[in-house]
C-alpha cells in the first residue's frame, strides 16, 4: 500500500482505495467508554471524535509524510508539518506525492461532504495516520488536530526524547463559521515582523483564519506608502508613550501577507479613516482643514482627529493609499475603520463614505469596517464589525435586512485587551473585565437581539495595543482568551459547554510551556499544575 515518486496514477488508485477501505471499516467499530486520551482535549472541539480504546500510531524514524499527488497545496501542508515534526524527533520525515496506510497521507480525496472548504476527516490507526480534505486548507485544519494529539514536547525546537505515540480514533470535523479573526494593533504600539510571525504561529494553532491589522492610527501609520513617504518616516516615527515605534516596508508586509497565506489565514489590513488619523496629519498639513500639522500624539485618548472632508486632496490621498494598499493584498477584503469619528458630524461622515467607498471598489476590494460605518449606508456586500458592548443594536439588525453580513467582536467579550479582573496589570477596563468564561460563554448566533443567526459571519478577537509592547504582553493577554473565541467561530455550538471546555483548555498549558507562550493562569481554568 504505498505509492512512491515513480509509480503512476494506477498504483495511487490502488493505494487510495486500499486506504478508504480501512478508514471506513475502522470507523464502523463502536466506540466503547475508555480512559480521557488528548482526542478529548482538542481545541477547537471537533464536530464528532470517536476514540478507538487501545489503539495508538507511533512516529518513527521511518515514517514518511504522503501528500495528495500533483497538488502544490496538499505539499506545502505537508511541508508545513514536517517542519513542526522534525526539530523535537530528530527524525527526517521526508515529505513525498503519493499514499501509504503505514505512514502519514494528506489526501485531497474521500473526505465526508459536510467537511466542505474548510473540514477534514482524520484517522488514526495502529498502522497510519489519514487526513482526508477537499482543499488545502481543510488538511491544514487537519494538521492542526493531528499536532494537538501529540505529546506537547513536538511543539520544541530542539531534540526531545519519544515515544511520539497519538491516540487511536476518527474526528469528523468542519467550521461553524466562515470568518474566524483575530485583530492585532500595530499602531499605538509597533510590533515587529518577527513578533507578528509568532502571533500568526499561535493562532493558526486554533483554526483562526483572518488575521485583521490595524496599520494606522493617531499613534502610529506602520505601513509603507511610495506615493506619501513622509506617513512612516515622520508619522511611523513614534507610538504610545513616545517609543521609537516603527513600519513595514512593502517588501516586509509582502512576506507577512504570504507568511500567513502559508498558514491558511487571510491577512485584512485596516487603513482607520476619517478619524484616528492624527499620524497622517501630522505627516501632510495639506491634508489638515487648516493646512496646519498637528504635533504627533503618544497618548492613548480617541475621536480628536478626522481627515479634511471638504479639500479634495483627502480624497487623492485615500486613494492612493488604498491603491497601493489593495496591491499588496491578496485577500478580498480591506478595512476602511470609520470608528470613534467624533470630530466629524455625521453629514460629512456620510459625504466622506460616499467617496470612499467606491474607491475601495475601484481598487478590486471589498469594504469592511467598524459597525458605525453603517450609518452611511455601505453596499449589501460591506461587512460590519461589531463591537458594541450591548446586545440591542438597531443598526446591525438593519443592515443585515440590506444583505449585510456581520462579523461580531463585543467589546465585552472579544476584546483581548481587557483586564482578566482588578488586579491584572495589562490592559484596560473600560468595557469590564473579561475572564476566560466570560469569553466562552456567548452565542454568536443569538447574541444581538433580532440579528438572523444566518447574518453573522462570524467572530474576531481584537487585541488593542496600549499596554502591551512586546510578544510576552501580548500572550498575557491574549492566552487562554484566543482559544476561547477560536473555539466560538469553528465548533458548532452543540458542542459549546464551559465545565468542558475549562477542561481542554486546561490540557493546552503543557503545549505553551513547550512554546514559550506566556499565558494568563486564570483561576477559573483548572490547571493541571
Amino acid at each position: 500500500m504505498l505509492l512512491t515518486e515513480g509509480a503512476g496514477r494506477r498504483g495511487f488508485g490502488r493505494a487510495l482505495v486500499a486506504l478508504l477501505f480501512v478508514g471506513a471499516t475502522a470507523a464502523a467499530v463502536p466506540a466503547q467508554a475508555a480512559p480521557e486520551t488528548p482526542l478529548q482535549h482538542i481545541v477547537p472541539a471537533p464536530v464528532t471524535v470517536t476514540p478507538r480504546p487501545g489503539v495508538t500510531f507511533t512516529l518513527t524514524a521511518d515514517t514518511r509524510i504522503y501528500t495528495h499527488p500533483g497538488s502544490a497545496g496538499a505539499r506545502q501542508v505537508g511541508e508545513f508539518l514536517a517542519g513542526v515534526l522534525r526539530p523535537s524527533t530528530g527524525y527526517r520525515l521526508p515529505v513525498v506525492p503519493g499514499a501509504s496506510g503505514r505512514h502519514i497521507s494528506l489526501l485531497l480525496v474521500g473526505a465526508d461532504a459536510r467537511v466542505g472548504t474548510e473540514g477534514y476527516q482524520l484517522d488514526v490507526t495502529k498502522r497510519g495516520v489519514l487526513i482526508r480534505a477537499r482543499t488545502a486548507a481543510g488538511l491544514f485544519a487537519g494538521v492542526q488536530t493531528f499536532r494537538q494529539i501529540l505529546p506537547a514536547k513536538v511543539e520544541a525546537k530542539t531534540k526531545q526524547r519519544g515515544p511520539w505515540t497519538a491516540p487511536g480514533g476518527r474526528v469528523l470535523d468542519y467550521p461553524r463559521y466562515a470568518h474566524r479573526g483575530a485583530m492585532l494593533d500595530v499602531a499605538r504600539h509597533f510590533f515587529s515582523v518577527a513578533e507578528v510571525k509568532r502571533y500568526i504561529d499561535q493562532i493558526a494553532l486554533y483554526k483562526v483564519n483572518r488575521l485583521h491589522l490595524h496599520l494606522t492610527d493617531d499613534q502610529g501609520w506602520r505601513l509603507e506608502i511610495k506615493s506619501w513617504p513622509n506617513l512612516t518616516a515622520h508619522g511611523g516615527s513614534t507610538e504610545v508613550g513616545g517609543g521609537p515605534g516603527g513600519y513595514y516596508t512593502q517588501e516586509q508586509y509582502k512576506d507577512l501577507v504570504a507568511y500567513a497565506a502559508a498558514r491558511h489565514i487571510t491577512v485584512i489590513p485596516e487603513i482607520d479613516m476619517p478619524g484616528h488619523t492624527n499620524a497622517a496629519l501630522s505627516s501632510y498639513p495639506e491634508l489638515n482643514c487648516d493646512g496646519v500639522a498637528p504635533p504627533l500624539y503618544t497618548g492613548i485618548e480617541v475621536g480628536f482627529s478626522s481627515l479634511c472632508i471638504d479639500k479634495e486632496i483627502t480624497y487623492r490621498f485615500v486613494d492612493d493609499v488604498l491603491r497601493e494598499v489593495a496591491a499588496l493584498t491578496p485577500g478580498e477584503y480591506v478595512h476602511i475603520g470609520g470608528d470613534e469619528a467624533h470630530a466629524t458630524t455625521d453629514p460629512d461622515f456620510t459625504l466622506f463614505m460616499d467617496r470612499v467607498l467606491p474607491l475601495v471598489a475601484k481598487h478590486g476590494k471589498t469594504a469592511t469596517g467598524w459597525h458605525e460605518f453603517v450609518k452611511a449606508g455601505p453596499p449589501a456586500a460591506a461587512v460590519p464589525q461589531f463591537w458594541g458592548t450591548k446586545t440591542v443594536a438597531p443598526d446591525m439588525v438593519e443592515a443585515a435586512a440590506r444583505g449585510s453580513e456581520i462579523v461580531l467582536s463585543p467589546a465585552t467579550k472579544a476584546y483581548l485587551d481587557m483586564k482578566y479582573d482588578a488586579n491584572t496589570r495589562l490592559g484596560l477596563s473600560w468595557a469590564g473585565y473579561t475572564d476566560v468564561q466570560d469569553a466562552y460563554d456567548w452565542n454568536p448566533g443569538a447574541y444581538i437581539e433580532g440579528l438572523p443567526a444566518t447574518a453573522v459571519r462570524g467572530v474576531e478577537a481584537p487585541l488593542w495595543s496600549e499596554t502591551i509592547t512586546d510578544s510576552a504582553d501580548l500572550e498575557h493577554l491574549a492566552f487562554p482568551r484566543l482559544p476561547a473565541i477560536a473555539e466560538l467561530g469553528w465548533s458548532p455550538w452543540s458542542t459549546h459547554d464551559w465545565d468542558r471546555f475549562k477542561v481542554r483548555l486546561a490540557a493546552q498549558a503543557d503545549r505553551w510551556d513547550v512554546m514559550g507562550v506566556n499565558y494568563y493562569a486564570s483561576p477559573q481554568v483548572p490547571w493541571t499544575r
